[in-house]
């Protein structure tokens, strides 16, 4: 695919502020967003209205839809694989690997997939921390996008209103995992997700990515940093990692960077589901362990596939 004109990005960019609006537009700036996470980090009070799923705009969506794909094809040399997999009417629930720290690439082409092969009408919702609603405003942009906050409540409307919504479970713990464990699935031992397939009573459908872990090298996860940061308290994550990252260097993860063009493969797995267990038996420990094993072996199973032969970076 041939990159966008300088007169197509100016028209782009010219829609994206209409759309935002200046509010907006001056919140996505890096002051903007370091505003956003100072309060975040200094505000008592983190209560956050629920979301509203209705808010979702195709128009507005459309615009990062595209900026998504040009980066995927030109950048990141991407390519999917399953598309069979996902299914094209009902709810269900996306599980992916999280990879690349908060530059998201991961969930920005899985969103790029699912709007290509079924379009703009089968909607997907992607969950995420709880930063991007703490603001008013921030909060408003990303319902017309269809980010929700992560949590069950909003996924929960999401799912009984027959729409898809893709979480990590790993969260934090599995985007920071150090490059020499790049192919592997680590969810954490977090089975959430599990409680809420089982309580909707939705299949799971496994995305995995290669490469989308190789646009930084991190070299530690920071476990005991983090803990001596208190992390957790402060903000919601329990990792400070320490990585090699364009334009930085050696820095902390939580900087913004410029992701290396790794080449990047994302794969949908066969769906996985338990018609034969009951909602009311999602918070029996033994069953959970049962069918985290089962997900977390899918999941290695794939990304073990498209790992194989490959050469880091190159793909």
């Amino acid at each position: 695919m041939r990159p966008p004109s300088p007169s197509g990005a100016g028209r782009w960019f010219t829609e994206l502020a209409r759309q935002l609006g200046p509010d907006g537009l001056a919140l996505l700036s890096p002051p903007g967003l370091l505003y956003v996470a100072g309060k975040y980090l200094t505000a008592p009070d983190r209560e956050i209205p629920a979301d509203d799923i209705d808010a979702r705009d195709p128009a507005f969506l459309k615009l990062f839809i595209d900026a998504f794909r040009t980066a995927g094809e030109g950048y990141f040399r991407w390519q999917v694989r399953g598309l069979e997999h996902l299914p094209p009417q009902g709810p269900a629930l996306l599980v992916g690997n999280h990879n690349g720290g908060i530059v998201v690439s991961d969930s920005a082409l899985t969103l790029v997939a699912v709007w290509d092969h079924l379009g703009p009408e089968r909607r997907l919702y992607g969950l995420s921390h709880d930063i991007l609603h703490s603001n008013a405003t921030l909060r408003r942009q990303c319902a017309r996008a269809g980010i929700l906050r992560a949590s069950h409540g909003g996924a929960s409307r999401a799912l009984r209103a027959g729409h898809m919504a893709l979480v990590y479970p790993g969260s934090d713990y599995d985007a920071t995992r150090s490059f020499r464990d790049r192919n592997r699935i680590e969810l954490g031992g977090r089975k959430g997700f599990l409680k809420l397939a089982l309580r909707e009573r939705v299949p799971i459908v496994p995305v995995v990515s290669v490469g989308t872990h190789e646009q930084w090298v991190v070299l530690t996860r920071g476990d005991r940093l983090a803990r001596w940061l208190r992390t957790k308290e402060r903000l919601r994550v329990e990792t400070f990692p320490i990585v090699l990252s364009l334009p930085w260097g050696l820095t902390s993860g939580y900087l913004p960077y410029w992701p290396l063009p790794a080449q990047t493969t994302l794969a949908f797995g066969p769906p996985i589901a338990w018609p034969d267990i009951d909602p009311e038996q999602a918070e029996d420990p033994a069953l959970l362990q049962r069918c985290y094993d089962q997900v977390q072996a899918a999941m290695q199973l794939e990304l073990d596939a498209l790992a194989r032969d490959r050469i880091p970076f190159v793909g």
